[in-house]
């Protein structure tokens, strides 16, 4: 199957501010029309860069004013949902390859220290592996009330399991957590997530977060907040937690005054070519550095 995804988002600021940008695919996602990069609108000098995570960044400075980023693009998808290996074994921390490391320890939004004894409490006596991570999204599915009202940027995992509101930023949060204080090396993740597959949703498209887990050599994919495998996950970034992969970072003040995501299943049997002619992309664009 074929996905068009992208975004159009106008940011407003009063003076000349720098800003840094996590809006494009991984470098592992390869477009089969457009290259997601991120276009400015007027356009503006700009740097992309690869981040310590792997993630694909654009720098910028606002002039001031008002100035619309967008991207447009295809990606070929196989149409298969997350995968899903119950027999996946959770690695003693000591057979841990060193680069999962660092997924074990809290992060900024992630206090897995603070979370520790409610972890084992709840999920010590859960066999060991992918039983385990199932029962954590389990729990959080169901402990978490979902609403754009609840979402707040200083909101962390701690806060989200006392709460018991949140965005899907904080089942990943609460998750990772969970998964962390459990010796179970978990990441963040974010980027699109449309409704393939599964029934049409009208409230209008966001950008997606989901965890993943360390499991049997290798990483899978969990998502606390729909708790079921999903079709056609664009993956945009990885990080520690939402800290480390913010979609926009202005070192100023600034407006959000229009923010449009999009992300939908090409209807089989049109052509590439007529979808072409649609994308949103402008003929201006970031310059690379």
């Amino acid at each position: 199957m074929f996905i068009r995804a992208g975004f159009e988002i106008s940011i407003r600021c009063d003076n000349e501010t720098p800003i840094l940008c996590a809006l494009s695919p991984r470098p592992e996602v390869s477009p089969v029309l457009g290259d997601g990069a991120v276009r400015c609108e007027p356009r503006l000098p700009g740097q992309t860069y690869t981040d310590s995570f792997g993630n694909r960044m654009t720098r910028l400075t606002h002039p001031g004013g008002l100035v619309t980023l967008v991207s447009d693009f295809v990606i070929e998808d196989g149409g298969d949902p997350d995968p899903v290996h119950p027999w996946a074994e959770q690695l003693p921390v000591s057979h841990l390859p060193a680069e999962t490391l660092r997924y074990l320890v809290p992060s900024r939004f992630v206090e897995s220290d603070l979370l520790s004894n409610e972890a084992w409490s709840m999920f010590g006596h859960i066999p060991d592996g992918w039983a385990r991570v199932q029962a954590i999204c389990d729990f959080v599915h169901n402990h978490i009330e979902f609403g754009y009202c609840h979402g707040r940027p200083t909101k962390t995992a701690l806060d989200a399991y006392r709460e018991g509101r949140g965005v899907c930023r904080d089942f990943a949060h609460l998750s990772i957590a969970f998964c962390r204080a459990l010796n179970i090396p978990a990441r963040y993740g974010s980027g699109y997530l449309g409704d393939i597959g599964v029934p049409y949703n009208p409230d209008p498209m966001d950008f997606c977060a989901w965890f993943e887990v360390f499991l049997g050599g290798r990483w899978y994919t969990f998502d606390a907040r729909y708790n079921v495998p999903r079709i056609g996950r664009i993956l945009m970034v990885r990080g520690m937690d939402a800290a480390d992969v913010s979609m926009v970072t202005s070192y100023g003040p600034h407006r959000m005054e229009k923010f449009e995501v999009w992300c939908e299943e090409i209807a089989a049997g049109r052509r590439l070519e007529d979808v072409r002619a649609e994308l949103r992309i402008p003929l201006v664009g970031v310059a690379a550095a």
